[in-house]
């Protein structure tokens, strides 16, 4: 897909953060949108700054961990725009909590949304792309789908399967040659909310020495490098040279390397850097 002009492209998560970016940057390139989230205040704004651009903007209250809404919304997109091109499994959420003590409810939350999400909205969407002659998949993983991190265990969980799935969406993809294709996104710290509104299961604030959210502020903080509007550059740019994967920010390439260099013996630097942060 070497341009989006008159595309059709539904994205989760656009209420705010990168799925905001997104959408914007993709109707400045004449790109139509169907947009989604369970912020129908924060969607409402996105659609509003997207129309000033002269596309056709569709929006819908969506929760992503549901396969049947996820069927009828992509039933729905297609209906509204005729087609559709592209779809962003971009909504995601964070827990902050320990692999011992993590309530089953919470964990099966994060997985619902970050990796079930994902898994639905392929799905769901995978025959329309087809249909279109030119499509593309793009689910979000994460820096934390590459290495793992201390209190990050279902984060990880969510962020590793989102990548194993879709590089095996694309290996099925490439076999088939069908005209569509997917890539997987690692975004590293990219400044959006998301660690701003993390859970944070109370078994933190023992291992943080009673102050997870002092824990919360420095983890939003080390969040803080690359800009959500230079993440959704690099996943377009991604897009139009069909990478495989892509990761967002020099933070991402940096870590990638290094546990590429040293293998499992990034653990103890994890452990030891996480150790510092729920310290102070």
């Amino acid at each position: 897909m070497k341009d989006f002009k008159n595309k059709v492209a539904a994205i989760t998560g656009a209420a705010s953060g990168m799925g905001r970016t997104l959408a914007l940057e993709l109707a400045r390139r004449g790109c139509h949108l169907a947009l989604s989230d369970v912020n129908e205040a924060g969607l409402a704004e996105t659609a509003q700054m997207a129309s000033k651009l002269g596309v056709k903007v569709t929006t819908d209250k969506l929760n992503v961990a549901d396969r049947d809404a996820m069927n009828a919304w992509a039933a729905k997109v297609v209906a509204d725009h005729g087609k559709v091109n592209l779809v962003f499994n971009n909504a995601g959420v964070a827990l902050g909590a320990l692999i011992e003590t993590v309530k089953p409810e919470d964990f099966q939350w994060i997985m619902g949304i970050n990796f079930w999400g994902v898994v639905w909205g392929t799905q769901a969407f995978l025959p329309y792309l087809k249909q279109s002659g030119d499509g593309h998949v793009v689910n979000t993983s994460s820096l934390f789908g590459l290495l793992a991190s201390p209190t990050q265990g279902t984060y990880n969980s969510s962020k590793f399967a989102v990548r194993g799935f879709t590089e095996a969406l694309r290996q099925e993809l490439d076999i088939e040659n069908c005209g569509v294709s997917a890539t997987c996104v690692h975004p590293g710290g990219i400044r959006t909310n998301i660690a701003r509104a993390a859970k944070m299961d109370e078994s933190l604030h023992a291992a943080s020495g009673g102050d997870a959210e002092a824990a919360r502020a420095r983890f939003d903080k080390a969040l803080n490098v690359t800009t959500a509007h230079s993440a959704a550059l690099q996943i377009l740019r991604a897009v139009e040279r069909n990478q495989r994967r892509v990761l967002v920010g020099v933070d991402a390439k940096i870590l990638d390397f290094l546990v590429r260099l040293v293998g499992s013996w990034y653990q103890p630097m994890s452990a030891f850097i996480a150790r510092k942060m729920l310290a102070g």
